[in-house]
């Protein structure tokens, strides 16, 4: 599988009339609220993912 995921909606209005755009890799447009934004994926973390044990509701 060598293709990438896409954007399923638009991190501003929320829309998913999304347009990749011609700006480069990872670029969208989105044509409800005409706005450009860039996804670009910076790595997996080393410690991976830490159970919350303080046993409280984080407020």
């Amino acid at each position: 599988m060598s293709e990438r995921a896409a954007p399923f909606y638009c991190p501003y209005c929320g829309d998913e009339d999304l347009r990749p755009s011609e700006q480069g890799h990872g670029a969208w447009e989105c044509a409800a609220c005409n706005r450009a934004f860039q996804l670009k994926f910076l790595g997996l973390l080393a410690r991976g993912l830490q159970p919350d044990t303080s046993g409280g509701d984080g407020i």
